[in-house]
């Protein structure tokens, strides 16, 4: 289950904030605990260690800080802390980079949480929290379990031990921010998504360079939106449970080099590298080799922290370079020239998330000599169809991404705050994802490799990709309703392969709905084998 599902909307987030605000106030620790792993058990449905390893960590990580806050010798406090460490970061690394076992939801943003509660008892930053409850809500809280923000202890503790008294105004802000990172998740991001899904089924060999960049931009705002959609939605949950989290992006991509990029891109990922990692190995105040060894090691440690395949090491890498190249030469000509700034990163920001998206890497190769043809007569332009074709496809979204991009969106909001105006802006906004999940979820098939989804909106062309299984409570009840009071005779019924059969043109194949033709020249193909329609 995901904050972007039907089943989460209208089914879960509705029934817990009515517990969450009818329990009195001294046990809503206890009710966010509780949700907070009902939350998690319904996403890890199918992997039900994983629930059980959450518990079995949280408890002896609870056990752990008191441990380590009342070992006085400081020889011996580093060596257990350095023990808890390596036993937390063992689990980290042996669900996320084994073949064997799949990989439980959130388990990297809940393992850099524990190791910066840990290193802050070890350096005297924090008590050690007694209450265990209050431990494992603070560890589990089901807005930031999944994708962040990681938020150190320090700045929730308060928050913990307050009496969070139920406040319209927190309802509404927490309302206004979840609706706004759910358009830019339904909306935009799964549309970008789809552009750059149509250049990978047409083969990064067959495409043409004007459709290689649009396809590595559309990538750019596809990430951009996705995660930046999430971090909203966290966070207006948050307050609607009385609590105040950080903000995981300040508009990145208008940044003038790459050092101001990853310092808007993340915030709190950031900071936790900065903190732990950089400041701990010396900094920039160890001399010139030092400091670049030790940015160095933070960027590579970057790279597998999202995997340890070829291309994330080499993403990490590359972005060593571009920084290092920054801070030793380029850095007063971006802040000077903000402009050229602005170009640069317009150019290097699609291209290094290039390397984050294309796994292989004789696919980065391919992809690289169609940015770069020149490089190579072999990869000349000749057919530049498949660009005007996605570019008409999309030509709503495209201008939308660069749009949502900057401060312009964030401003009108703000202008037209507390005004008639905006209680119809966030409701056009909230209705506009419901249908656009709620088509994804009907039209979808039900196995992971089924054929991609087309259905043509007003607006843009949306592809869909399979649901989640845990959807289906909702999503199987509306489907249903819907096909009994409208199933046509001659329409074809996604949950009976076989059952279309035309009286003017019968299908030779049982199962396979035939071509037809319309105003639109729209084909529609029903296929029982894969369980998928293609609009």
């Amino acid at each position: 289950m995901v904050f972007s599902s039907l089943n989460f909307i209208f089914i879960f987030l509705p029934l817990f904030l009515f517990a969450y605000y009818v329990t009195p106030a001294a046990f809503r620790n206890s009710t966010l605990f509780a949700g907070s792993i009902l939350f998690y058990a319904v996403g890890v449905i199918k992997q039900p260690y994983a629930l059980f390893l959450l518990m079995v960590l949280t408890y002896l990580n609870y056990v752990f800080g008191i441990r380590l806050y009342q070992i006085h010798n400081p020889r011996k406090k580093r060596l257990f802390l350095t023990k808890v460490i390596f036993f937390d970061f063992l689990w980290l690394f042996l669900f996320k980079y084994s073949r064997h076992l799949s990989l439980p939801l959130g388990i990297s943003f809940y393992t850099f949480q524990l190791t910066a509660y840990l290193f802050d008892i070890y350096y005297g930053r924090i008590l050690p929290e007694r209450d265990f409850v209050t431990f494992g809500t603070y560890i589990s809280m089901f807005p930031k379990l999944i994708s962040g923000p990681i938020t150190p202890y320090e700045m929730l503790r308060r928050q913990l031990h307050s009496a969070r008294r139920f406040l319209p105004e927190n309802l509404a802000e927490g309302m206004k921010l979840f609706i706004r990172g759910l358009g830019l998740k339904a909306i935009l991001a799964n549309q970008f998504g789809s552009l750059w899904a149509n250049v990978g089924t047409i083969g990064y060999e067959s495409i043409s360079t004007p459709l290689a960049w649009l396809g590595i931009y559309a990538y750019s705002f596809q990430i951009y939106f996705d995660f930046y959609g999430y971090s909203l939605m966290a966070a207006g949950l948050g307050r609607m449970l009385g609590f105040k989290l950080p903000i995981n992006f300040m508009h990145p991509y208008l940044s003038t080099s790459m050092t101001e990029f990853w310092r808007r891109w993340h915030i709190t990922l950031g900071q936790w590298f900065q903190t732990y990692i950089y400041i701990p190995l010396g900094g920039n105040r160890t001399g010139t080799c030092k400091w670049i060894r030790n940015l160095l090691v933070v960027w590579i440690l970057t790279g597998i922290w999202h995997g340890t395949e070829f291309h994330f090491i080499l993403w990490g890498f590359s972005l060593f370079v571009i920084v290092l190249t920054e801070k030793l030469l380029l850095k007063k000509l971006t802040d000077r020239y903000a402009l050229a700034g602005h170009l640069y990163m317009a150019v290097l920001i699609p291209l290094s998330w290039m390397l984050f998206g294309i796994s292989d890497p004789g696919s980065i190769e391919v992809y690289t000599r169609k940015l770069f043809p020149f490089f190579s007569a072999d990869d000349a332009i000749i057919y530049v169809n498949d660009f005007w074709k996605n570019l008409n496809d999309f030509r709503f979204i495209i201008p939308a991404g660069f749009l949502f991009s900057t401060r312009f969106p964030v401003r009108f909001l703000k202008k037209i705050r507390g005004s008639v105006p905006e209680i119809f802006v966030y409701l056009a906004i909230f209705w506009a994802s419901v249908y656009c999940i709620y088509t994804c979820h009907r039209f979808s098939g039900r196995r992971s490799d089924t054929t991609v989804l087309h259905r043509r909106f007003p607006w843009s062309r949306l592809r869909f990709h399979p649901r989640d299984p845990s959807d289906d409570l909702w999503g199987t009840w509306l489907r249903r309703s819907i096909r009994q009071r409208h199933q046509h005779p001659h329409r074809p019924d996604p949950h009976r392969p076989g059952s279309f059969r035309h009286p003017k043109y019968p299908s030779p194949h049982p199962g396979m709905h035939p071509r037809l033709s319309d105003q639109r020249k729209s084909l529609h193909l029903w296929s029982t084998t894969e369980g998928t329609l293609q609009v």
